[in-house]
């Protein structure tokens, strides 16, 4: 599969991506990318994230990719989680993704003392995701050791690529257009079927 091929729906963090920050870059650029509205993303909730990912993959009319950075991985996580109950109801937005890149989903151990966070994200489930998915870290991470995110993409039975040195991957690290983070993607939507 193709970037063109597909919908490229990407999920912020907390405080969302700036203009400088590469989701907002890539977004821009793709033709079939688009950022969730996610509320509230200074003080954000669990289930109102959740509830508009699942509207804007519902909306999709292409397969989709999930490209989630930092808390939007952990809410796109979540979300994933309640697919077999929606599948089962058979309302299930998510029976159009193919697969998802996380790039430094930070633990449950660095969410917990974050007050403006709902401490339901701290709940990570460690049910494997119901499709591919890759999980991009750096050994300095700020928000999660490496053996804390390889622990969390064996759990969601992910890919997980070692990006080095890399901090928290976004515009502060210094990680504006990440070229580098564009080839993995695109590599990774090689492997998946349209």
């Amino acid at each position: 599969m193709r970037i063109s091929e597909a919908d490229i729906v990407f999920v912020p963090g907390l405080g969302g991506s700036g203009s400088d920050h590469w989701q907002s870059r890539w977004a821009q650029k793709m033709s079939t990318g688009q950022t969730v509205d996610l509320p509230d993303l200074d003080t954000p909730r669990l289930d109102e994230w959740i509830r508009a990912i699942r509207q804007t993959i519902g909306a999709c009319q292409r397969p989709v990719l999930i490209v989630g950075h930092s808390l939007g991985s952990i809410a796109a996580v979540h979300a994933a989680q309640t697919m077999p109950q929606l599948e089962a109801h058979g309302a299930s937005p998510f029976r159009t993704v193919r697969g998802a890149v996380l790039v430094t989903p930070p633990s449950a151990r660095t969410l917990k003392p974050i007050a403006a966070i709902d401490p339901a994200f701290s709940a990570i489930p460690t049910a494997p995701l119901p499709f591919p998915s890759l999980v991009i870290a750096s050994q300095n991470d700020a928000f999660a050791t490496m053996q804390e995110t390889e622990n969390m993409a064996l759990d969601w039975g992910a890919q997980i690529v070692d990006a080095g040195e890399a901090g928290h991957i976004n515009a502060q690290s210094g990680h504006g257009p990440w070229p580098e983070g564009l080839m993995r993607l695109a590599g990774f939507l090689k492997t998946l079927s349209g």
